[in-house]
């Protein structure tokens, strides 16, 4: 298939497939575009988004019976090849020969580098290492001085994951202020995701800009944008004065307080009501796992409140409702909340 063909039928899958670049189209033809095609024969939608527990044991089952199938005698080798110089071709060579992209993909509707990049991420040993010795902070500091950003090289020596060391460093390279924010502090976070917001805008459609350029009003953007994934380590740099897990709790309760306009949702019997329309719209979805629920449609079983708001209650109710919850399955959880916590609230309400 040519290049222009190859993204005309694969945008019927992935609408951002224009903001791709040549490269990956071709990639994306060869691995992707004939799996896809056979998910939509069978009625399901390519995803994108966070991996299901179901998803996740798929990717296990997939790695395990290409290691029986080839010999290769762990995840690691298959995976990260290269911290095994020794064995680099031979594992290289099984891969063609059998065919390693089509089997870990199996049964996934998703674009193959993502499922990819999960299966590095659940079979990577030093992605579960504990918390970073005073020792291992002075080695990073040293590595990032020595390698600038290459996290790729400093996790190699480090023996930990590129994610991991990345975000390390990002926390550790400035002082950062523990205490209250400030309102200056407050604004430069608005200002920065401001930016970044604006920046996207612009990608998006140039020409929806071109008025606002000119205007010095505040953007008007939905208000699912507002929560989605930001750069937050781009955001933390912008601040200055906070690492980027701050920046985003900061910015989850920024917009908690103004979309919910002040108003105390989780008090009295307007609380109790908000506490029984989430455990029955979350009932009413039959999903299977987190990740299934859309989020965004459940907000307004609580008020106009982000996302994140209502994941955080739904958390607070597992946590202090349902006994051995972290032993259960989220549909297991919504079941349990919704036979024997519902009919508690509906009598106290």
């Amino acid at each position: 298939t040519d290049l222009d063909t190859a993204r005309q039928q694969l945008e019927e899958f992935i609408p951002h497939v224009k903001n791709l670049s040549d490269n990956s189209i071709k990639k994306m033809a060869g691995r992707d575009l004939t799996r896809f095609k056979e998910f939509k024969k069978q009625g399901i939608a390519v995803k994108f988004g966070r991996f299901t527990q179901k998803e996740n044991k798929q990717i296990q089952k997939n790695v395990g019976e290409f290691l029986s199938l080839t010999g290769i005698d762990s995840a690691e080798k298959l995976l990260f090849t290269s911290r095994y110089p020794d064995d680099k071709d031979t594992i290289h060579r099984l891969k063609m020969q059998h065919h390693f992209c089509e089997k870990i993909s199996e049964g996934i509707p998703r674009p193959w580098r993502l499922i990819y990049y999960r299966a590095r991420k659940i079979f990577d040993p030093n992605n579960y290492k504990g918390r970073y010795t005073e020792e291992e902070k002075e080695q990073l500091k040293k590595y990032q001085a020595l390698h600038g950003n290459n996290w790729k090289k400093i996790s190699e020596l480090m023996s930990r994951s590129n994610l991991s060391v990345a975000m390390k460093f990002s926390e550790i390279k400035s002082a950062i202020n523990y205490g209250p924010w400030t309102k200056e502090e407050t604004q430069r976070l608005t200002n920065a995701v401001k930016e970044v917001m604006k920046r996207r805008l612009r990608a998006e459609n140039t020409n929806s800009l071109s008025s606002l350029e000119q205007s010095s009003t505040d953007l008007w953007i939905d208000r699912e944008k507002l929560y989605q994934q930001l750069p937050w380590t781009e955001i933390e740099t912008k601040v200055g004065s906070r690492h980027w897990r701050q920046c985003k709790q900061k910015w989850n309760s920024v917009l908690t307080s103004r979309m919910s306009q002040g108003q105390r949702l989780y008090r009295g019997t307007s609380g109790l009501q908000a506490k029984i329309n989430l455990i029955k719209r979350l009932y009413e979805t039959k999903a299977e796992d987190a990740s299934e629920v859309n989020w965004d449609e459940l907000s307004d079983a609580v008020g106009d409140v982000p996302r994140a708001y209502v994941q955080a209650k739904f958390y607070k109710l597992k946590v202090s409702s349902v006994p051995f919850w972290q032993r259960k399955t989220f549909s297991e959880i919504t079941d349990f909340l919704y036979e024997k916590k519902l009919p508690e609230l509906e009598e106290k309400l």
